[in-house]
């Protein structure tokens, strides 16, 4: 086990994939629907109050009127799908978390709202001219590989109808100005990352000139040695302005954040609205 723990403790290769997974894995499944629906923290969901203003944000420059078919990518276990909703909006949500699915199906069965949720990977979805609206709301976008991010571009222009529009947010490189590479151990009996006592070697690298970081977390128990590699690319506005001229979309507007901040080439933040060309 230690020497498979100091083989793991190399610096990883660029997008390399650990041998857990977040969405999926049993226990922490369970720990980031707590934070999802925990409406006073800004963990895996926005605070609540944040998510309410966001959508209001959305429903004004998007409004129903003209984009009533709207899909929400990452969706978690429906926060932002039910206030959609409440804003008039025929709302699809789409999560690769079981767990979550099942969560954001049951409170719409209760609460008797006709949304529809699918458990998958975004990454494979093959909706055609379907939604008038697509959202990808917290930087999910960043998370995801070079080569992941073309090809859920093209899966979003695919899906969403002519003159439909895209809306989603990144962090800039400013979110990581003057944090340092380190590597730092915590020990817990029964944690965020496993129900067993662990002890985790949580790490952060840097990868400068691809604008991109990574936060490792190697968790050891009394059984076995896994890890977790959380990738974070950051964007500069001409960047993303290519990525998604090269997928057909306009740019319509750029904001420093996704409840319609300025936007500033200092910010930590931007929100972006794309159309799809006709």
């Amino acid at each position: 086990m230690f020497i498979q723990l100091m083989e793991m403790m190399n610096k990883p290769v660029l997008y390399e994939k650990g041998t857990m997974e977040l969405w999926t894995d049993e226990h922490i499944s369970k720990r980031m629907l707590k934070a999802h629906l925990n409406p006073n923290i800004d963990g895996a969901t926005r605070k609540h109050t944040t998510v309410r203003e966001i959508v209001k944000w959305i429903s004004a420059v998007a409004p129903v009127e003209k984009h009533p078919n709207l899909l929400d990518l990452g969706c978690g276990p429906g926060i932002y799908a039910e206030e959609f909703h409440k804003n008039g909006y025929n709302v699809t949500g789409l999560d690769f978390s079981q767990r979550s699915i099942s969560y954001a199906k049951n409170s719409a069965n209760e609460k008797n709202l006709p949304i529809t949720y699918y458990q998958r990977n975004y990454l494979l979805m093959d909706f055609k001219e379907k939604f008038d609206l697509i959202t990808l709301i917290y930087c999910d976008f960043g998370v995801l590989s070079t080569e992941d991010r073309a090809n859920l571009l093209k899966k979003i222009y695919i899906a969403l109808k002519p003159d439909g529009l895209l809306i989603f947010d990144v962090f800039t490189p400013h979110q990581y100005t003057g944090i340092e590479e380190c590597k730092n151990w915590e020990y817990a009996e029964n944690g965020f990352f496993s129900a067993e006592p662990y002890l985790c070697l949580n790490s952060l690298y840097r990868y400068d000139e691809q604008n991109t970081f990574c936060r490792q977390h190697i968790i050891m128990t009394q059984q076995n040695v896994k890890y977790i590699n959380v990738w974070e690319h950051t964007f500069t506005k001409d960047e993303l302005m290519q990525d998604l001229s090269s997928a057909g979309f306009t740019v319509e507007s750029f904001y420093g954040n996704i409840d319609g901040a300025n936007y500033s080439d200092t910010g930590k933040g931007i929100c972006v609205i794309a159309k799809k060309l006709k």
